[in-house]
Parts: structure tokens; sequence; C-alpha cells
């Protein structure tokens, strides 16, 4: 839906570029269909993150059920692939999140192949936008279009990025490990 908000807001701006030639008119216009483009996009990232919580909670509550297997028959251990272990460790390893090893790269850019992660790197892009179309609306140089929206898209990326690592490190103490991964 963010996706269709997004690409219906820029084909209408294109229609009002044409029309004002990218005038003080396109320049209202675009900062504010954009900044409700971007509060939708902060608000689909959200419901994304609420889902990816969820998701996490489920996969740990399988690995406590996989350990309660393996309590009762340590056989079938070798008939498991994913980890019993109910910790972070544990719960990415059954995500098939490397955390260590020669995939230890990718799982650090993991956060960007998510669906939250990308629609971070639009949104951002967005409010960069947003950045860049205030400071022409205020008469600035090239230069200065340039930075703004330079650091509008870090600024929004930046605090993204820690409201994400924040969702998924505070967690219901209710889901505290109880089987954690043997070090």
């Amino acid at each position: 839906m963010f996706l269709a908000i997004l690409s219906g807001a820029v084909i209408a701006l294109a229609l009002v570029a044409q029309a004002d030639h990218f005038g003080p008119a396109f320049i209202s216009i675009a900062i504010f269909m954009l900044s409700l483009v971007l509060i939708v996009g902060v608000f689909t990232v959200a419901r994304l993150m609420s889902l990816n919580r969820d998701d996490f909670r489920w996969v740990l509550a399988m690995n406590r059920l996989r350990h309660a297997y393996l309590q009762l028959h340590p056989e079938l251990s070798s008939h498991f692939t994913t980890s019993p272990n109910d910790d972070f460790a544990g719960v990415l390893q059954t995500l098939g999140i490397e955390t260590s090893g020669r995939d230890a790269l990718g799982s650090a850019f993991h956060g960007l192949q998510t669906l939250p992660g990308m629609l971070t790197v639009i949104v951002a892009s967005v409010a960069g936008a947003i950045g860049g179309l205030v400071a022409v609306g205020f008469g600035a140089p090239s230069v200065v279009v340039l930075l703004a929206g330079i650091a509008l898209f870090i600024a929004v990326e930046g605090f993204m990025f820690i409201w994400g690592r924040r969702a998924v490190r505070g967690l219901d103490p209710t889901l505290a490990p109880r089987f954690p991964t043997p070090r």
C-alpha cells in the first residue's frame, strides 16, 4: 500500500510539474504530498517491525518446543536442522541468520534485506527529497539543496535504524531465555 501511495504521489507531482514548471505551486504541493507519503511510510515500517517482533516470538516458542522434544527424546537431535535454544542466538540460527563465520558479513546487511529495512531506505529517500524541496523553496543554492537532502536522508535513516534495533532488543520479559545456547 505504501509503494502504491508513493507511486501515485510521484505521478501526481509529475502532472503538477508539467502545469507549474517546477514553480512555487509545485514546491508547495510536493512538500505537502511527500510529507503525507513520509508519514504513511513511517507507519508502514512500524507495522512491519511489529509483525517481525511477532515472528520472533513464534520462532522462540518453536525453539522451546524443540527443546522439550529433545529433552524427552535426545536421540532425535540429528533430525532437527534448527535450534532448540530460545536465546537471541538460537532464534537467529533458526531464522537462518548467521552471526559468525564466513556468512557474518551477510548477516551484517540482513537488516537492509528485510522488508522494513528496504522500506526504511525508501522512506528516508522521501525525507531527503522533502529536505531538498524545502531548501529550494527558500531559494538555496544547489549545493545547499543537495546537502539538505543528504542530511535529512541520513537523519531519518539513522533514527529508523535505532528505532528498529530497539524494537528487536526490547522484547517482553516473558521471552527471557530459559534454554540459552551453550557457549
